[in-house]
């Protein structure tokens, strides 16, 4: 499905032992968190803006598809089939303009992946909207993740390759109530040379991403986008310490 055969220019390797050490870990403490409807709920939001045409269009969701298939992206969703991971995708641009693209599915075995992935590359571009709107594109994704009120922990990633000219700026909506609570990351999509990739990380650092442990994954342009998916869904994917899931002595 992906254009590089899954294969990452970046080694993961090394990550392998980690995550087993963590699946182990986080069972450890599972009878305390029995109550818990999953472990991680994720909404991703794709920008669809005027700036992404038809051919990047097709790099992200068919990058994005591929990278939830990745041996060791799927290794990580699946550590844990008795808490599983809820995936939700979002398409985004103008202020008003957000479509669903996979609802909210449990990632509880290799066919409901492979069948979300499936989703994901099947779908058709939605919206028309020309403009940037990251503040709007936050708050669609709170209100996703509003439904998922009982996992673990709550991830909200962002893709773009703007900055926000449209709506609310970023940062004055990450104190509403919708994003409370949640870590917000985000997939910065730069030019493949020069400063631009560097710039625009920065602003979406300042801008954009919140909570503890959230960060900025750059992309040298949408060719790269695949890659730079599967670093950060690993990232995110592993970032559920023991220590934020024991309870307290």
């Amino acid at each position: 499905m992906g254009r590089k055969g899954n294969t990452l220019k970046t080694p993961h390797a090394d990550l392998r032992p980690a995550l087993l050490g963590m699946a182990v870990g986080l069972g450890l403490v599972m009878p305390a968190m029995a109550g818990a409807a999953c472990r991680q709920a994720l909404a991703i939001g794709l920008d669809v803006s005027g700036s992404v045409d038809v051919h990047e269009y097709r790099l992200q969701l068919d990058g994005l598809a591929a990278a939830l298939l990745h041996p060791e992206v799927q290794q990580a969703l699946l550590a844990m089939p008795e808490a599983p991971v809820m995936l939700a995708v979002y398409e985004w641009s103008s202020i008003e303009d957000q479509a669903v693209l996979l609802p909210w599915t449990q990632v509880d075995s290799a066919q409901t992946l492979t069948e979300a992935a499936a989703a994901i590359t099947g779908a058709r571009r939605q919206l028309a909207g020309q403009a940037t709107a990251i503040g709007a594109a936050l708050l669609t994704g709170g209100r996703l993740l509003r439904d998922q009120a009982g996992c673990w922990t709550r991830t909200l990633d962002l893709t773009g390759d703007g900055e926000s000219n449209d709506g609310p700026r970023p940062r004055e909506v990450r104190p509403d109530t919708l994003l409370r609570g949640l870590t917000i990351n985000a997939l910065v999509i730069g030019e493949e040379t020069g400063d631009a990739a560097a710039e625009l990380t920065a602003y979406f650092r300042a801008e954009v991403i919140q909570g503890p442990g959230a960060f900025v994954e750059p992309a040298h342009g949408f060719r790269e986008f695949e890659d730079a998916m599967v670093r950060k869904l690993l990232k995110e994917l592993m970032g559920l310490s023991v220590a934020r899931l024991a309870p307290d002595q």
